[in-house]
């Protein structure tokens, strides 16, 4: 008994010191998500047993979590695995599947699983890398603004510019540094050389600031004041971003938002949608052959729904295989009418017979070194042109293009993606001179030409679930606006999703219903 006394003595003053250091010890799940690994042919009867119980200990181990956690219990949430077990499996399933890998496809993933990153709700990103060179998100220009005339427009590009504010907070990976995305402030500079310009540019001016935007009117008095370079004599009025206006650099926030998904658990598959699945609902019974061939297959499209997609993956002699999926996002950008119609939109009858106008469209973009031409020139729009010039970073590089109308769309061969230099030399070189007369000792430094993701039918996107197919959902047709728009569409999907209805940006006017009713979208704040 003295022995004890004196043993108890001597601990307590070490006793007492550790009360001051506080550790957690982390539990095994917690080092490594998959808790017993067995090699092949290893306690076979252990390994069984311990695959059919692992489910009843993850729903113990997430009960535990959820009663010390009030987020949790809110909030069906699980913890981010540490090793991705499935990175190289082709997958079977999965709730959500996205077709196309750019900014489009891969924020609407990083969303849904921002919402929800319990480790049973898969995503799975379809990306075809042979097309990646001809992507809107690898050859955009990169510009964001907030001047439209359409309200919904303003706010997706407000809150594009608040998002990418803060993308090194939002996109960082756990200690990492923060990403990149080499945002360059700068305003847009739109003209208006007719009356009824003025009276357009007057409108949506009042639009973008009951909606927030940070714009400024400019008469031609306060443009010679301002930028005294420039030959405003044919100018009545102009608008200036004072504030949230820019350019970022595509590739790295498309990198950035990738990796993050990554870490989140979303899977990127590297292959080709070459069709879709279809099943009969349940409640709806067998068509029989007791009527004509054209009302059979018409009743057999009305009885179906789309159960998942056939990918054929890029890799030596890979046949094609099955996808299957709750919801389907078209996120194919310039290729997502073509993807529309293997699904059989566009090529039927009734709904079916609609197809989403989303094509893909030429566009050249033009870098320029331009030594005589002042550092501050802001992103310059003329809408009666097509014309825009912006800064590619600080200094005398320019990147100028020229958006062409409808028309001349029309005419244009956009299966030759080869530059077009002669459009530079006589459409918008003289128009670049005449505005700012620095343009004139400007050299070509290089070009590249590009797909955009074009609807045909009003040049505004499409966003919503298709009529008849339901679970198939359009996220399309952004073209110039991809850039500004793509997040705050892929936060409003995710809303859909979750919540049931639109909650920020209500996006539901650009469905596929004015299409089908023949309603377009006009807009006349070109880019």
């Amino acid at each position: 008994m003295r022995n004890v006394v004196l043993l108890s003595q001597n601990l307590r003053p070490a006793i007492s010191s550790l009360r001051l250091v506080h550790s957690s010890t982390p539990l095994h799940w917690q080092r490594f998500e998959n808790e017993r690994h067995f090699e092949p042919g290893e306690d076979v009867m252990k390994r069984v047993w311990h695959g059919l119980t692992y489910d009843f200990r993850r729903w113990k181990r997430r009960f535990q979590e959820a009663r010390k956690d009030a987020f949790k219990r809110r909030h069906p949430i699980a913890h981010m695995k540490h090793g991705t077990l499935d990175n190289e499996v082709f997958p079977y399933r999965a709730e959500i599947v996205i077709i196309g890998g750019g900014l489009t496809g891969s924020s609407t993933a990083f969303w849904l699983k921002e919402r929800f990153r319990d480790e049973d709700f898969k995503v799975v990103v379809i990306e075809n890398n042979d097309v990646f060179t001809k992507s809107s998100t690898m050859l955009s220009t990169g510009g964001i603004t907030q001047q439209f005339s359409i309200p919904e427009f303003v706010d997706m590009s407000l809150f594009t510019t608040e998002f990418l504010r803060h993308a090194g907070e939002h996109l960082r990976i756990l200690d990492s540094e923060q990403p990149d995305i080499n945002f360059f402030p700068t305003g847009y500079l739109r003209f208006a050389k007719t009356e009824e310009e003025v009276e357009i540019m007057r409108s949506a001016w009042k639009t973008q600031i009951e909606r927030g935007a940070k714009v400024q009117l400019l008469s031609r008095d306060e443009l010679v004041q301002q930028y005294p370079y420039m030959n405003v004599d044919d100018i009545l009025l102009a608008s200036l971003g004072v504030e949230n206006e820019g350019t970022i650099d595509t590739w790295q926030l498309l990198s950035a938002i990738r990796e993050k998904n990554i870490t989140l658990g979303v899977q990127y598959v590297k292959g080709e949608v070459e069709g879709f699945q279809f099943e009969r609902h349940r409640a709806s019974s067998e068509v029989h052959a007791f009527g004509d061939d054209a009302t059979a297959d018409a009743n057999k499209l009305r009885a179906q729904r789309v159960s998942g997609v056939i990918v054929r993956p890029q890799m030596n002699d890979a046949t094609a295989r099955p996808i299957r999926a709750h919801l389907i996002v078209n996120a194919a950008g310039p290729w997502a009418g073509q993807v529309a119609k293997m699904a059989g939109i566009g090529k039927g009858s009734g709904l079916l017979a609609v197809p989403v106008p989303v094509q893909p469209r030429k566009r050249d973009v033009f870098v320029l070194f331009a030594p005589d031409v002042p550092a501050d020139l802001p992103f310059i729009v003329d809408p009666s042109t097509g014309v825009f010039c912006r800064q590619s970073d600080c200094g005398q590089t320019f990147l100028v293009g020229r958006t062409p109308t409808k028309e001349e769309d029309a005419k244009r061969n956009h299966d030759n993606l080869e530059v077009d230099y002669d459009d530079f030399y006589q459409k918008i070189w003289p128009v670049l001179v005449d505005r700012v007369p620095g343009f004139q000792t400007a050299k070509v430094k290089s070009a590249w030409s590009g797909y955009q993701d074009i609807n045909t039918f009003d040049d505004a996107p499409v966003i919503g679930e298709h009529p008849m197919y339901t679970n198939l959902h359009m996220m399309c047709g952004f073209g110039e606006r991809g850039v500004m728009h793509s997040m705050a569409a892929a936060r409003a999907y995710a809303e859909r999703i979750f919540d049931g209805a639109y909650i920020n940006v209500n996006l539901r006017k650009f469905d596929m219903r004015r299409i089908v009713k023949m309603d377009p979208i006009f807009e006349p704040c070109r880019l």
